[in-house]
């Protein structure tokens, strides 16, 4: 869980307890890894396009990049699930994705 606390100055620190940091970092690299499978999926559907005997090659590769773009999103709803349930905020920030 998080504790907040801010100064006198302005300044705000912010707490993580050792479970949610885990999980962060497992969600931030599962993220990782789902984007440049997406990105792969289309450069090699991209490259087979350039030959029509490759064509539908690439077509399925387009399909599965496609496909593979709804995981983000659900990789998203799934770390808010897990992090609320810790106990934790489920509270995103730019840094988390």
């Amino acid at each position: 869980m998080r504790n907040r606390n801010e100064s006198t100055d302005g300044t705000v620190t912010v707490t993580f307890g050792h479970e949610e940091l885990i999980l962060r970092r497992r969600y931030e690299l599962l993220s990782i890894t789902n984007d440049l499978l997406v990105a792969l999926w289309f450069v090699v559907g991209s490259v087979l396009f350039f030959w029509t005997s490759t064509a539908t090659a690439g077509t399925w590769c387009f399909l599965l990049g496609s496909i593979q773009l709804t995981a983000r999103p659900v990789i998203r709803l799934t770390r808010r699930v897990h992090l609320r349930r810790v106990g934790g905020p489920a509270t995103e920030t730019a840094r988390d994705f």
